[in-house]
């Protein structure tokens, strides 16, 4: 079995499940119970001001 060949067995298989998992924890990591202060502060920002010097 070749190199490429066994690369592309591992991306078809492994590599998809990693890739959703990561997708799912990078959804899922707002809906924390500890993320709600970093948040609202993400959510307020844009009404911050700001010195522009």
């Amino acid at each position: 079995m070749s190199l490429y060949e066994t690369l592309r067995h591992f991306a078809d298989s492994y590599g998809l499940a990693v890739i959703f998992a990561l997708y799912l924890t990078l959804c899922l990591w707002h809906f924390r119970p500890g993320a709600e202060r970093h948040v609202d502060a993400a959510k307020h920002s844009i009404f911050k001001e700001e010195d522009h010097v």
